[in-house]
């Protein structure tokens, strides 16, 4: 696995390889990697020539200091990990390089940034736009992999790529959990044993909310109230928010369908947590402690296109 810290080289790198005629693959990643990371990282040697993973805490998308300082990082491990997968290059920028002295240009992202975690972590998704285009003119890929997990997230880059016209096609995996339904995420590390288990009741209620849905619920406040049920009854948990929106606006809806997401952000102590489920098609986990709660489990690496809108409807078309 080749090493490039030097955007220049990445750069150049990357054009040889075009040049060549090869298909790149990307993973961005902010490191600390999990079974979630890993599962983008296959996706990607699957269907591409040559797989690039950055490794890059990104400060802009913080709104606190002490987050981004907190944030778990372990170099050594992740390039282990990533060996293991036959990863061909760890791009890893240098701050100083990404952010030089006098950078002035910040990428925003209308109507698609206001909802959600947006009000609730103001500049956080013009961080992770910024960086995300800028690392997109280092890397140069063809294609580009995120998790659903982030769905806001993955909405944001998909509207940035279109409206902007990056060459570059961008393919979603599905959320990738814990054997008991928690959401994979380089956050959970920060848990106690007592967070961890409390966590739990994030997924919970997704999960019975879609379940719920399944069986022809429809109206969002009967599902927001389902969802709700196992999260109000856990006293560690410090709900942010849980709201059912549109799938492409993410905009609230008041009747939910095939392509609506239920998400969630929670505190627990000082760890903040997100998670969500795209109704039609359940978690993607599978909880032996409630499993009458949690609805089928699909199958990770499905194509998007034929996963969005498919799945049971319930009665709510």
């Amino acid at each position: 696995m080749k090493t490039i810290r030097d955007i220049a080289k990445m750069q150049e790198f990357s054009l040889q390889l075009h040049l060549g005629g090869l298909r790149v693959g990307f993973v961005p990643t902010m490191g600390y990697l999990h079974e979630g990371h890993l599962t983008l990282v296959r996706r990607a040697r699957a269907e591409c020539d040559v797989v690039v993973v950055s490794i890059f805490v990104n400060p802009t998308q913080f709104d606190r200091r002490d987050d981004f300082e907190a944030y778990p990082r372990d170099e050594e491990r992740d390039r282990r990990l990533l060996e293991a997968e036959r990863v061909d290059v760890l791009f890893m920028p240098r701050a100083e390089e990404v952010y030089p002295p006098g950078a002035a240009t910040r990428v925003h992202i209308e109507g698609l940034t206001e909802t959600l975690c947006g009000p609730r972590r103001p500049g956080h998704f013009d961080g992770v736009a910024t960086v995300v285009a800028a690392l997109f003119n280092m890397v140069r890929p063809d294609v580009a992999y995120f998790g659903e997990k982030d769905y806001q997230q993955l909405q944001i880059i998909r509207r940035m790529v279109a409206d902007l016209h990056f060459p570059i096609r961008i393919e979603s995996v599905p959320t990738v959990r814990e054997p008991d339904g928690l959401a994979m995420s380089s956050r959970n590390a920060r848990l106690d044993a007592e967070q961890r288990k409390a966590a739990l009741a994030l997924s919970r209620g997704l999960a019975a909310a879609a379940r719920a849905y399944e069986e022809g619920v429809c109206e969002a406040a009967r599902l927001l109230a389902i969802a709700r049920e196992p999260i109000d009854r856990e006293p560690r948990v410090r709900l942010e928010y849980i709201e059912l929106v549109d799938g492409t606006s993410l905009r609230p809806v008041e009747e939910a369908r095939a392509d609506s997401v239920l998400a969630v952000a929670a505190w627990l102590g000082d760890v903040r947590l997100i998670d969500n489920v795209i109704l039609g098609r359940g978690l993607t986990g599978e909880s032996d402690a409630d499993a009458d709660e949690i609805p089928p489990v699909i199958t990770i690496g499905e194509d998007d296109s034929e996963r969005r809108g498919e799945g049971s409807a319930g009665a709510c078309e």
